[in-house]
């Protein structure tokens, strides 16, 4: 085991990783359902919203790791990147689901990870406004929040006809990405939408059994990976090779129905 996967370091990481997570918390709580919220566009051909409390929350995490882990480098959704010393690196997303963060639902959620050559080993999927945190790392995958704090575990195998899946645009990516999602949905019981970063939450804590995106970026996936891994689920590419790049991703909660999910959107064919 690598020295910083090891328990006593673990538990460090954990620290730094909850102080930017409660950092986190109180920058977007600063701005979410304020009448004074507005939004630019990242792109000019579609709306791809960023805020202020977007801006606030990574520029809060990033004040903070500046003092308590200067070493390590940062990958942010707003700000970029930085290199470090450590080999380890942070990466921060202030707010997964800023549409949502928008309109006022309480479905967006800070993330947090942090990385290796190998890729994430913890992660933080973060709901302020509900209380809501879910931590996954060697040895722990835990939700604390208004009912307390409980383990994390992800569901056990059951037919993909009974399944629950969710993804967040019906549009998935690519016409041959979005038939290739929609030829699985079909096969499954439920059919979700729009939950951003919450999905893989539930993922995690047994509610649902498979989320399946195309188009993610490192920040968009990395905690989700932590998270959902450390409560016994599989997140992979589309071809079952590692996930943490972004691009096309399927969790699961359990192997079998990730490799009944694979079949099925392996059709896609390249990217």
């Amino acid at each position: 085991m690598r020295a910083h996967r090891a328990p006593g370091a673990v538990s460090g990481h954990l620290a730094v990783a909850n102080a930017l997570a409660d950092a986190a918390r109180t920058a977007t709580l600063a701005w979410f359902r304020r009448p004074a919220l507005s939004a630019d566009s990242k792109e000019s051909d579609r709306f791809d919203p960023v805020t202020e409390g977007d801006r606030a929350a990574e520029d809060a995490m990033r004040a903070l790791l500046a003092r308590l882990r200067p070493q390590d480098g940062i990958l942010g959704e707003e700000r970029g990147s930085s290199q470090g010393s450590s080999g380890l690196t942070w990466i921060l997303d202030p707010i997964d689901g800023t549409r949502g963060f928008l309109s006022g639902t309480p479905t967006w959620g800070v993330l947090i990870a942090l990385a290796d050559s190998q890729g994430p080993f913890l992660g933080i999927i973060d709901q302020p406004y509900i209380g809501e945190r879910f931590t996954g790392a060697p040895g722990l995958a835990e939700v604390s929040g208004p009912m307390g704090t409980a383990p994390l575990a992800t569901r056990a195998a059951r037919p993909l006809s009974e399944a629950i899946i969710f993804t967040t645009f019906p549009e998935v990516g690519t016409p041959a990405e979005a038939e290739a999602f929609h030829r699985l949905a079909g096969q499954c019981r439920l059919l979700r939408y729009g939950m951003d970063c919450y999905a893989y939450a539930l993922l995690a804590a047994g509610q649902i059994d498979l989320v399946v995106e195309a188009g993610l970026q490192t920040y968009d996936i990395a905690a989700p990976i932590a998270v959902i891994e450390a409560a016994g689920g599989i997140v992979t590419d589309w071809t079952g090779g590692p996930a943490h790049q972004g691009g096309r991703v399927i969790a699961a909660a359990n192997a079998t129905i990730h490799a009944e999910a694979l079949k099925l959107l392996s059709l896609a064919g390249e990217p």
